[in-house]
């Protein structure tokens, strides 16, 4: 099990462990340097109330805010850093619940569109025994897909530390405009750009098309997160844990920091000086939902309130610790956004394995 000094928490509890993560509105201003700006889907998982069985054998649904942009900003938030969401939600209830809880958990909400015509998605996703999830979507087309480049807060992309996204806002039509228009203003803007491609093959026409895209902006961003089904995918089924391969195909000149998760197992890093992995941290996991974005949302956290980290490779070990905390806090919780951890939960996790070096 991996370990960290106790100079990381020292130095974490005396940013803002002080602060109420839950609340962290008085301190908007001072983290405003720091704004992580997220874009792209924000929906509703409905999960079956019981783990193990097939949507149709699933007695009953809870239903649980949703979409991986969305949870990365909450995930931010929650640790007591700054974050907007960018996206389109339907202007019907779950849309307005949406909305709502971005604002109760403290996500500058200025970028939030309402559509009056499309519906706010919704995802069926089944939990198997081993808490690894499948999913069904309604989006035909819903409300995220139809964001309007001049519906775009321009404003926030100006102010933004980070820029993060995924994919799936490139799979249709306005969206995808919209998207490179984003990311386009906030280059220009002198933002760091990151993403997560977290490939949903089942909402693309097809394989081939989902890889074409999802390449299409790969030499554009600054950070990229990507699992190791994902780089198996990507390249066609090369080796996920060769490292050569990985710089060769996948690491390109301008990127500062590539990524590749592995589940519990933690992370490895690639950036332009060094390379290593990061062990996992061990918990029992009840729904893997929101795992990789709790990882990302801590990791941002930690990049946008120190961009030296590219250079820092224990810095960056200790920011990567930190991320995986947040990941394995996840998965003992049901459901993304309401299982995302406070910072103070990450440094008691810490703390522990700290404890058993």
């Amino acid at each position: 099990m991996a370990t960290t000094p106790n100079s990381v928490l020292d130095d974490l509890k005396k940013s803002d462990l002080a602060k109420d993560s839950k609340n962290p509105s008085s301190d908007r201003l001072e983290n405003n340097k720091s704004l992580v700006v997220c874009f792209g889907e924000m929906l509703i998982d409905f999960v079956p109330t019981v783990a193990g069985v097939s949507l149709a054998e699933a007695p009953a649904f809870q239903k649980a805010p949703g979409g991986a942009p969305a949870n990365v900003a909450v995930g931010i938030t929650r640790l007591g850093g700054s974050a907007a969401f960018i996206g389109k939600v339907g202007d019907d209830e779950f849309g307005k619940m949406l909305a709502n809880i971005l604002k109760e958990n403290n996500v500058d909400t200025s970028g939030v569109r309402f559509d009056h015509n499309a519906r706010t998605a919704l995802a069926f996703v089944t939990l198997r025994a081993d808490g690894e999830r499948e999913f069904l979507f309604f989006r035909n087309p819903s409300a995220d897909m139809l964001l309007h480049e001049s519906e775009l807060e321009i404003s926030l992309l100006q102010q933004a530390k980070i820029f993060h996204y995924g994919s799936i806002s490139l799979i249709d039509e306005p969206c995808r405009s919209t998207h490179l228009a984003a990311m386009s203003i906030a280059k220009k803007s002198g933002c760091i750009l990151s993403y997560d491609p977290n490939l949903r093959l089942a909402l693309w026409p097809s394989a081939e098309f989902a890889r074409e895209e999802i390449m299409s902006i790969w030499d554009q961003a600054d950070i990229i997160k990507i699992s190791e089904d994902e780089i198996t995918f990507l390249t066609g089924g090369d080796d996920p844990c060769d490292d050569n391969m990985v710089l060769t195909k996948l690491f390109h000149p301008n990127l500062k920091l590539l990524i590749v998760t592995e589940g519990s197992e933690g992370c490895r890093y690639y950036t332009q000086n060094f390379r290593g992995r990061v062990a996992g941290i061990k918990v029992k996991a009840v729904d893997t939902t929101g795992a990789g974005d709790a990882f990302v949302g801590g990791i941002l956290y930690n990049i946008a309130s120190d961009l030296s980290l590219f250079q820092d490779e224990k810095g960056l070990r200790e920011a990567l610790l930190f991320a995986n905390a947040c990941g394995a806090i996840t998965v003992t919780e049901r459901g993304a956004i309401p299982a995302m951890p406070t910072k103070e939960a990450v440094l008691r996790v810490l703390a522990q394995v700290t404890d058993q070096k």
